[in-house]
């Protein structure tokens, strides 16, 4: 009886796994069940200066108070939830749009900024052709992004193309696209110059004390780090990035495929905020530049 019994353990166990997440599974909220509780949840990325973070217990960055403008126009309280990224933004999709997270079961929020707004992302199949995202829908760009690099002009004169860097230490956040980039353009080239750190502050904090002449990140994060430094010896590059693929892309939203009403209301109001200038605005509080991304650039 005894390998009967434990064969039977062995399956209840195994079925107790495989239902673990449909047991973790949040439900998805509607609109009119959104509007009914008068609060919207806004999933925002964790230690993320200067989008979303918290400074003396306080939410702040420009996804922050985005998020805020967005609830208050809809006449909603604003619900922040802090997403730690995962490995991948499929990852972070899943525990925090359609499926939830087997540790944060009550986690799932209604909308999540912060997201690439990219027709091949939204199509992107796995080996077995179905869609990865089918389960969400991606909207509303509110900003362009692209890399850039910031130098010293104490230990490095200019950056006419990323081959000083040859001669000349970058710091980059580990497992970074420019991690991978700076690491592998030119053969390997600048591989040895490229040092590595664990966020990009620490990388500016390295620079400061001489540890590498530049720096290369987001230009958010660029530009909001030379405004905390305001040392004037810091310069920013105009330089290109030969090899690297996808330079510039849109950062929009996302929610859950059947939440398509909630989409088109949000949309509504960050249009508003938009052609207002409210958005430009709110960037420039932070020190950040701010370029329109490419749908109100054409009907500009």
């Amino acid at each position: 009886m005894r390998p009967i019994v434990l064969l039977l353990s062995a399956l209840l166990s195994a079925l107790w796994l495989v239902a673990l997440p449909a047991q973790a599974q949040a439900p998805v909220r509607d609109f009119d069940s959104i509007v009914e509780s008068g609060v919207l949840r806004v999933a925002v990325y964790q230690d993320f200066p200067p989008y979303s973070f918290q400074q003396d217990g306080q939410p702040r960055g420009v996804d922050v108070e985005l998020a805020q403008a967005l609830a208050e126009g809809l006449g909603l309280k604003l619900e922040l939830i802090w997403a730690p990224p995962g490995e991948k933004l499929d990852d972070d999709l899943r525990d925090y749009i359609w499926r939830g997270h087997y540790l944060r079961p009550h986690e799932l929020a209604d909308v999540m900024l912060r997201v690439p707004y990219d027709r091949d992302f939204s199509y992107m199949s796995n080996e077995f052709g179905e869609l990865v995202n089918e389960l969400v829908v991606m909207f509303g760009p509110y900003q362009r992004e692209r890399w850039q690099v910031a130098y010293d002009r104490r230990r490095l004169e200019a950056v006419p193309s990323v081959a000083v860097f040859q001669q000349h230490p970058i710091g980059v956040e580990v497992d970074s696209v420019p991690s991978f980039y700076l690491s592998s353009v030119f053969e390997g080239m600048l591989s040895r110059q490229t040092h590595h750190f664990r966020n990009p502050q620490a990388a500016f904090a390295g620079m400061k004390q001489g540890e590498v002449d530049a720096v290369m990140a987001l230009r958010g994060e660029i530009d909001w780090h030379l405004k905390q430094a305001a040392d004037s010896q810091l310069a920013l590059a105009e330089n290109a990035y030969p090899k690297m693929g996808k330079q510039v892309w849109d950062i929009g939203m996302a929610v859950h495929q059947s939440n398509r009403q909630l989409a088109y209301a949000l949309e509504e109001q960050l249009e508003e905020l938009i052609l207002a200038g409210k958005v430009k605005r709110l960037y420039g509080h932070y020190g950040l530049r701010y370029e329109l991304p490419d749908l109100y650039q054409e009907a500009d």
